[in-house]
Formats: C-alpha cells, sequence, structure tokens
C-alpha cells in the first residue's frame, strides 16, 4: 500500500473544490432547452423560494436580467428587509454554462465565484419559470406579475417534489410595497 502523499493531498482537495463549486445543475435534473435569452430578460418577481441567508426576510423581491452586448447577462436582485427597515439590492453576472439555447448559467455576485441557474421548468409564453441551483437546496419560482395562479402553482410544486425538492420548505414570497 503506497502511502498517501502531498500531492494526492492536493489532487484530492482540488476535485473536491471544484465539485463543490459547480455550476451545473444537480443530478437528474434537466434545464429548459430551446431557451430564448431576449425573451427571458426584464424583470421577474420572486413569488417562492428556498431560504438563503442572503435572502432571509426579504419581501417585494424581484430580479432583473439584461443581455449586455458580450453575450453575458447582468444580474439585478432587489428585495425590501423588513429588518434594516430598506431596500436592499445586488448586481451580478451571469454566462451561459455551454450553449445559449439551453437555459444553464453559472451567475456571480462576489467576484470570480460562482453558483448555478438552471430554468427547469418555463411558460411558453415567458410569464413564469421555475429555476434550480447547482444543488436541491436552491429553488426558485419566478413570475412576470407579482401572482401566480393556484393551477401553475400546484404544477410547479409537483415537479419540484417529483425532482427533489423540499417544497415544504418553500417561503412565499410577500409583495406589498412600491418597487421604490
Amino acid at each position: 500500500m503506497r502511502p498517501f502523499s502531498l500531492r494526492n493531498a492536493l489532487v484530492l482537495a482540488s476535485s473536491l473544490l471544484l465539485a463543490a463549486c459547480s455550476t451545473l445543475p444537480p443530478a437528474g435534473i434537466e434545464p429548459v432547452t430551446g431557451f430564448n435569452l431576449q425573451r427571458y430578460s426584464g424583470q421577474w418577481f420572486e413569488i417562492a423560494r428556498l431560504d438563503h441567508r442572503f435572502e432571509t426576510g426579504m419581501s417585494d423581491v424581484s430580479a432583473t436580467y439584461t443581455l449586455q452586448a458580450d453575450g453575458s447577462v447582468t444580474v439585478i436582485n432587489r428585495g425590501y428587509d423588513a429588518a434594516a427597515s430598506k431596500w436592499k439590492q445586488a448586481e451580478g453576472r451571469a454566462l451561459f454554462n455551454g450553449d445559449p439555447e439551453t437555459a444553464s448559467l453559472k451567475v456571480s455576485f462576489f467576484g470570480p465565484f460562482y453558483g448555478g441557474y438552471h430554468v427547469i421548468a418555463l411558460d411558453p409564453s415567458y410569464r413564469w419559470a421555475m429555476v434550480a441551483g447547482n444543488d436541491r437546496s436552491y429553488l426558485w419560482i419566478l413570475a412576470r406579475d407579482k401572482n401566480l395562479p393556484a393551477d401553475v402553482k400546484t404544477r410547479l410544486l409537483t415537479q419540484a417534489r417529483e425532482s427533489g425538492f423540499e417544497t415544504g420548505k418553500l417561503i412565499w414570497v410577500e409583495h406589498t410595497r412600491d418597487d421604490r
């Protein structure tokens, strides 16, 4: 048996780090194909989310996507932080993981660190979408309007549950304030 060398330890650590930083969809999750970024661009309202520290306590959350000349996407996330009694905003940049007709992107709000952004359900008219991250702890339901019909919610919840997301932990986002 060969001893565990420093080289082997570095290779293992690098492999684990790369896996943790993956921007690909979770196993068994397929991003939408036939995706049109031009149609997806614009403002979306967050209807529901699996909560994370960067959104905890936020209401009136929206995301605006703007296509740039270089093919990247500017992402502006905005929401109201009730604890701080103020609006908060974060600007990021998204890039496609591959073919721009496959809704699989990576997005960064913090320099060189990217997370997955995968549209896994999309209305043919681009009125609602469901987005997964690079693992099953990230899920968002978005819509062009601040409300979503009950039948669409039911359909998306069923798909999310069948895909292994913990839909019972979804936060249903309130939209009661004006955007500014």
